[in-house]
């Protein structure tokens, strides 16, 4: 990746300090704050924007985490460099510095913005992806616990149609796939056993193509299903027709074969169900499911960033106090 001659020397004055709301840094604290960001660069007392501007177009060099992506040394300089208890006295939110970042940012496509959390992320404006990778496995903060525990009772309310429409979709646009199309469910005899398809891009630019079946209960192995589960042989046939039925990709005019099958539950997926189901198909085709069940998604949606869906928000009663 590569970013214009000028765009870097505005990020390196950020970092200097010679650019308004940033702190001034001489030579020693640009080495001292490379040390925070766990870099190993040491200034040799050439001029400081010219030779922070030469790391950070050594930082841009390196490998990407996905397409569209910041690699993530430019992006930890930067989440060192935005953290809001170095805030100015004349910019105490840091809105001012976030204004003068992305005024550069967004000449080479790139928008920076706080998460719930406070760090800094950036995004790619055209495919919204976020350069930041999602870690579901990291501890929680109090916040994202509470928007967890929000989630999941909408997910105990919500319809199948709402949890494809307003929790997967967004989820999956976070997460970097593209061409994100939602078969519904007023037409199923077109849905061909999938409710959604979409693409992904590898940094190859080879092109992944997946299809998503999903189910709002519990997905187990039982004799039948109940009004809170369903039966995984009644999503057999589904992933059969998943993998075998040509999609039209219209950027290219071409019909493809689905790559992967996610099998997506907004209740648990039980071991004897993927058991059975793994049982159930031949190894190819075994090879091609990918499933994901209510904890993966809570985990996934908390750490994306991504506002709670409308109606997940618990309201908070009013209570009208009688004046004494």
């Amino acid at each position: 990746m590569k970013f214009k001659s000028r765009n870097l020397r505005e990020l390196a004055e950020m970092i200097i300090g010679d650019a308004d709301h940033f702190h001034y840094r001489s030579s020693s604290y640009i080495t001292r704050f490379l040390e925070e960001c766990d870099l190993d660069f040491v200034h040799d007392g050439s001029t400081r924007w010219s030779w922070t501007s030469s790391i950070l177009e050594e930082l841009l060099r390196e490998p990407q985490s996905g397409p569209n992506l910041l690699p993530d040394s430019f992006v930890k300089v930067f989440q060192v460099l935005m953290e809001k208890s170095d805030a100015t006295d004349d910019d105490p939110d840091r809105s001012k510095a976030l204004s003068t970042l992305n005024k550069t940012l967004h000449r080479e496509g790139y928008e920076a913005f706080y998460g719930e959390n406070g760090f800094l992320h950036f995004k790619h404006i055209r495919t919204q992806s976020v350069s930041a990778a999602p870690n579901p496995h990291r501890p929680f903060t109090t916040a994202e616990l509470k928007k967890r525990d929000d989630l999941s009772n909408y997910l105990d309310k919500c319809s199948e149609d709402e949890l494809i429409e307003r929790v997967l979709l967004p989820l999956f646009r976070q997460l970097g796939y593209h061409r994100i199309s939602a078969a519904g469910h007023k037409d199923k005899a077109l849905e061909y056993g999938k409710d959604i398809w979409m693409r992904y891009v590898l940094p190859t630019q080879h092109v992944l193509y997946f299809g998503l079946q999903a189910k709002k209960g519990k997905l187990d192995a039982s004799g039948m299903s109940r009004a809170s589960n369903a039966n995984i042989a009644e999503i057999h046939n589904q992933a059969l027709m998943m993998l075998g039925h040509e999609i039209f990709d219209p950027e290219t005019s071409k019909k493809v074969l689905v790559d992967h099958a996610f099998i997506v539950a907004g209740g648990e997926i039980t071991k004897q169900a993927r058991n059975w189901l793994g049982g159930k198909l031949d190894a190819s085709k075994r090879s091609q499911l990918l499933f994901m069940d209510r904890k993966d998604i809570l985990n996934l949606y908390t750490v994306s960033s991504l506002p709670l869906p409308e109606g997940a928000i618990p309201v908070t009663p009013f209570i009208d106090e009688i004046p004494f």
